[in-house]
């Protein structure tokens, strides 16, 4: 009797669903379709369980302690790829797992930053801008001047609580690239962004600054794009300028960290957000840019026409991409701990 009762066990055992699968998915807050991720789980008889983080230095650190083996799924920028291959971070994409591949719009396959897109796969792309609640009647200057010149400034602001998006902002302002090296550039844009944080509200994610302006905390705040063209759709009042100086434009990537325990289960989501439909739905839910070629038919019409998410051709002349600084990240370090420090 007992053996038929041990064998019964592992009939049922055997016979269970994989609903025991999970993934385990860190990703930057507010950043995935919940619904999305139901259909998914469905689909695949898994737990998915989401993390968040605020800025990429955060995630790279949790990395770095050992986040490589609770993950499954990471989502960092452009730049900061080559900086996780090289700290070994990262395990490699077999493209053979991923058919939908060949619906990614040809400008992001094989990207400067991870050419052949061995460990990385564009998941959603933006800018880097100001959103603002201008005084009726008046018009604001296009420029990084709304926070970087206290002669433009219209009210309370917050700065965006990350290195390169914040130092990048005060360095296209002085006219610098945004990847310079140059200490004497550094400094300038270190001195403008303290001089910046006494007269605003302090640091905050780029959600967390959207908050607070759809809350008329503030009326100013240096965000993504996604987070303005949602905030604009609840609020038409707004409006997001990418600065007459220039500014950033950037990818983010689905990566599976080094030791990620479900490493098959990983490629099966990224294959699944890859399918033309379920790109548009993440986009059109995110209202960040796709770049996927075979979504763009089903992105909604309006969001295609909004300048906020798709920059016309003239605004993308002045967009830079960060670049991977390998060891001159160090100069922005110490440059940020000061401004944190004052």
């Amino acid at each position: 009797m007992r053996r038929l009762l041990v064998l019964l066990a592992l009939l049922v055992v055997g016979s269970a669903p994989a609903a025991d699968a999970k993934l385990n998915v860190f990703i930057w807050s507010e950043y995935l379709d919940p619904q999305v991720v139901k259909e998914f789980e469905q689909q695949f008889a898994c737990k998915v369980t989401v993390d968040v983080y605020e800025d990429a230095e955060s995630m790279l650190a949790k990395l770095q302690g050992g986040g490589t083996a609770l993950y499954d799924l990471v989502v960092p920028p452009d730049h900061l790829v080559p900086t996780m291959v090289k700290l070994q971070l990262l395990a490699p994409v077999r493209q053979e797992n991923l058919p939908n591949f060949k619906n990614l719009d040809t400008k992001f396959t094989s990207p400067p930053y991870d050419r052949g897109n061995k460990y990385s796969v564009p998941y959603q792309w933006g800018t880097v801008g100001i959103l603002t609640r201008p005084a009726p009647g008046k018009v604001p200057a296009e420029t990084w001047g709304m926070v970087f010149d206290a002669k433009l400034q219209s009210g309370k602001f917050v700065l965006i609580d990350s290195v390169r998006d914040c130092l990048g902002a005060a360095l296209k302002f002085k006219g610098h690239g945004l990847n310079s090296i140059e200490i004497p550039h550094l400094k300038e844009a270190r001195d403008l962004i303290i001089e910046a944080k006494q007269r605003s509200l302090g640091f905050d994610g780029s959600v967390g600054a959207k908050n607070k302006l759809m809350a008329k905390l503030v009326t100013t705040a240096i965000v993504y794009s996604g987070e303005a063209a949602r905030a604009m759709t609840d609020d038409a009042s707004l409006r997001y300028i990418i600065p007459r100086e220039g500014s950033q434009i950037w990818v983010d990537n689905l990566c599976i960290p080094a030791k990620a325990p479900h490493r098959d289960l990983a490629e099966k989501f990224i294959n699944y957000v890859l399918d033309a439909k379920v790109g548009a739905r993440l986009s059109n839910f995110l209202q960040y840019a796709t770049p996927n070629a075979a979504a763009r038919p089903f992105i909604k019409p309006e969001d295609l026409k909004n300048p906020a998410i798709y920059p016309p051709a003239d605004v993308m002349l002045k967009l830079e991409f960060l670049e991977d600084l390998g060891a001159k990240t160090k100069l922005y370090d110490e440059a940020w701990t000061q401004i944190k420090a004052r």
